[in-house]
């Protein structure tokens, strides 16, 4: 792995869970680094895509569940928790103990509160409700949490596969693909932007 005097920077990397999420050669000249699933891989792929790619912004693209009606198609996300930290009495949860850092990571931008974990949601769950949390995944927070301590950037973009219920795992496989054509026309419009 390149150290950082060594790499170049670039202006966004991509991270997305599975390559079922979105297929990494519709987008040329970015690089796009598959995670796998959870906070260790995300957090893992994170910082290696940072070292190497040195990106001036973190973008995440990937599924997610809904935890509260309303939430449809490609949102944007502008604040992440930790739903499964659960380390009560030493701090409540979504806390992480001992830790001085931020215990909720914000992007910059306006969007949906998203609760990462590392289980998948089947069911309610009243502290999703009393967090003000709109949908959950499994590897955001992870990915905030290493550009939050490396001064990267970050931005994500999720789209609302199931309804984090008992049919998720169904919802899931039958819709993650559906994404992927919201994604691109997203992206090429943020690309416009930046006058690439």
């Amino acid at each position: 792995m390149p150290s950082l005097s060594e790499a170049s920077s670039c202006p966004v990397a991509l991270l997305v869970a599975l390559p079922q999420e979105l297929d990494a050669t519709l987008l040329a000249g970015v690089p796009v680094v598959y995670t796998g699933v959870g906070k260790v891989n995300a957090a893992i792929a994170a910082a290696h895509c940072i070292q190497k790619f040195r990106p001036r912004l973190l973008l995440n693209f990937g599924s997610a569940g809904r935890v509260r009606q309303g939430p449809q198609g490609l949102l944007e996300i502008g604040r992440v928790l930790q739903r499964d930290m659960l380390a009560e009495p030493l701090a409540p949860r979504g806390t992480t103990p001992f830790h001085e850092g931020p215990h909720a990571l914000e992007s910059g931008v306006s969007g949906l509160v998203c609760a990462t974990g590392d289980s998948f949601v089947t069911g309610p769950d009243p502290w999703f409700g009393a967090q003000g949390v709109d949908v959950v995944d499994m590897e955001l927070f992870a990915l905030a949490a290493v550009c939050q301590r490396t001064g990267v950037p970050w931005r994500a973009l999720k789209f609302i596969s199931d309804d984090a219920n008992t049919e998720s795992g169904n919802d899931w496989a039958a819709n993650v693909r559906r994404g992927q054509q919201l994604f691109l026309s997203w992206w090429q419009t943020y690309r416009a932007s930046l006058g690439a």
